[in-house]
């Protein structure tokens, strides 16, 4: 874990040891419209949105603040909690409102986006004015050194996921693990098991981090 100027900060989006993905109990059942991916025992928690079926994973007991407890494995973004934070756009460090006076912060790795590009799609919940900087000190991906999206207009797009089907022995399998997002319209998503909720950055501004702490401290 690197040093970070609040010790005992864990983001809320992180998931935590004793967290384990569910076990497998996966079928596919065909409609006329194609086939679709189900839970044997399935309840409409596990459809969160658009109709899509998501990855389940254990929750470990919170703390008094609301904050999940257990050891961090810091590379991992719980998939139910990254998911409520990003539809709900809550912060992903303390869970609380992310939305700031001059739009929304989004946070990427210094090699993640082609900035040129118009639109840009995220997997990172958003962050509050308060925890922009100890944001990018505790995930690694950011190294410190991250790019600040301050968007304006950021609606939802799609999921990350693992593609399902059926092999020659009509077991379930996963067929691909797409690097992209999947759009809600996309015609597999009937199939996917999605770990990830994406936004899709359209109207936005590209800061450091000195220059979005002295836009939020302007705007104070």
């Amino acid at each position: 874990m690197p040093p970070a100027s609040e010790p005992r900060l864990v983001p809320y989006i992180t998931q935590r040891k004793g967290e384990e993905a569910a076990p497998d109990n996966l079928m596919i059942c065909l409609h006329a419209s194609g086939p679709r991916l189900y839970y044997h025992d399935e309840d409409p928690r596990d459809r969160p949105m658009q109709n899509v079926l998501w990855a389940r994973c254990e929750f470990n007991p919170v703390d008094r603040h609301g904050m999940p407890t257990g050891e961090p494995q810091w590379k991992l973004m719980h998939p139910y909690r990254q998911m409520m934070t990003m539809r709900t756009l809550r912060c992903q460090v303390c869970s609380g409102p992310a939305r700031a006076s001059l739009g929304i912060i989004f946070l990427a790795g210094p090699k993640d986006e082609d900035l040129a590009r118009p639109t840009i799609c995220t997997n990172q919940p958003p962050v509050c004015p308060k925890h922009v900087r100890a944001s990018a000190v505790l995930c690694p991906h950011l190294e410190k050194n991250p790019v600040v999206f301050l968007a304006r207009s950021a609606p939802l797009f799609g999921v990350h996921g693992a593609i399902y089907g059926l092999d020659a022995d009509n077991q379930v399998r996963v067929v691909a693990r797409p690097d992209h997002a999947l759009p809600f319209d996309h015609p597999n998503i009937p199939t996917v098991l999605a770990s990830q909720l994406i936004r899709r950055l359209s109207s936005f501004q590209v800061m450091d981090l000195d220059e979005v702490q002295r836009e939020l401290s302007a705007a104070a």
